[in-house]
């Protein structure tokens, strides 16, 4: 099992090999920080697959980091056959510069996403502030984990997450803004990524709350067993990793249908089943309602706050909304 004290020694060892190691029967998946223990099992579930529909031995290699600095990694050069990021915006970075199909999201099902999640609260044993809400973020005193919005899709989810929950109660972008403003003045580190982050939290005991993806909770009780509580917010934010084939290198290296089996695997009820075994929200139903994740009121970013591209340009663009309210603040 990859823990939270290992997991540094793994990252980036992919991304740092030479592309000659990877052969034409292998193919390279680029993904967000927090899904690395998803992959290590849907990796050789699908070798399986693939060996008993095929015939053929094949192999997954993996890169992990922020979601933001993978995409720019495979913008650089980084030579990915398929790409498995937490958020819409950055294969839209990669479709800009050509690097995956600008209609990815007509790929696979579901706008290319296989499954949901949502971001929750992770808090010490007994939840000795009473955080309940994302109010009690914003209270003098607070201190709250979450990745740096600018690198980490989860600290950007983190953020539309609080604006649309001070929209849907002050009804105001003003008072959002200052909202928002409030609950990142009280973050003391920004971690490049959601498994940072965690990390910060869970072993350098920096922190009331880690604010984080809901799997993260199945991960936290195998190493930690009872020693967090997870809080589930009054709202959240619904957030769908999508998923894309590298077009340019699948057609460079050969490995086209397979990179394409690899992302339909996801949607099989195997994979589907191993998405909600990481904690995850699976699309299956059926396997949905097997897991029994809690109920948890969401919003899709589209529909409260506007396009994604919007929210990039507005929130996250050099000199936008982020920017201004973390102007004085150190990262």
């Amino acid at each position: 099992m990859i823990t939270f004290r290992s997991f540094i020694l793994g990252a980036g060892l992919a991304a740092l090999a030479p592309f000659s190691a990877y052969a034409a029967d292998s193919i390279l998946n680029a993904s967000y920080d927090v899904s690395r223990e998803l992959y290590k099992e849907i990796n050789p579930a699908f070798v399986a697959h693939w060996k008993k529909e095929k015939g053929a031995d094949v192999s997954v290699n993996q890169s992990h980091g922020g979601s933001t600095k993978q995409a720019q990694a495979v913008a650089n050069g980084l030579e990915a056959d398929v790409v498995t990021f937490n958020q819409a915006t950055d294969l839209d970075f990669l479709a800009e510069k050509g690097v995956v199909a600008k209609d990815w999201k007509t790929k696979f099902p579901n706008e290319a996403a296989p499954y949901t999640t949502t971001s929750v609260f992770i808090v010490r044993k007994g939840n000795p502030k009473g955080i309940k809400d994302w109010n009690d973020l914003v209270k003098p005193g607070a201190s709250v984990v979450v990745p740096n919005p600018k690198t980490s899709g989860n600290g950007r989810y983190t953020y539309l997450a609080a604006w649309g929950y001070a929209l849907e109660t002050e009804k105001s972008d003003e008072k959002a803004k200052d909202f928002v403003a409030k609950l990142f003045a009280n973050v003391p580190v920004f971690d490049g990524g959601g498994r940072g982050a965690t990390t910060t939290f869970t072993q350098r005991d920096v922190g009331d709350v880690l604010v984080t993806f809901e799997n993260e909770i199945a991960l936290l009780k195998a190493e930690f067993g009872d020693k967090f509580d997870v809080i589930y917010p009054s709202l959240s934010i619904e957030a769908a990793p999508p998923v894309a084939v590298v077009e340019t290198i699948t057609a460079k290296r050969g490995t086209a249908e397979l990179a394409k089996g690899y992302l339909d695997f996801l949607y099989t009820p195997e994979g589907q089943k191993i998405i909600a075994k990481h904690g995850f929200r699976p699309h299956d139903a059926a396997v949905l309602a097997e897991a029994k994740l809690p109920a948890i009121k969401t919003f899709k970013v589209e529909t409260l706050i506007g396009s994604w591209a919007d929210a990039q340009k507005k929130h996250f663009a050099d000199g936008g909304i982020y920017d201004q309210i973390t102007s004085t603040k150190s990262n």
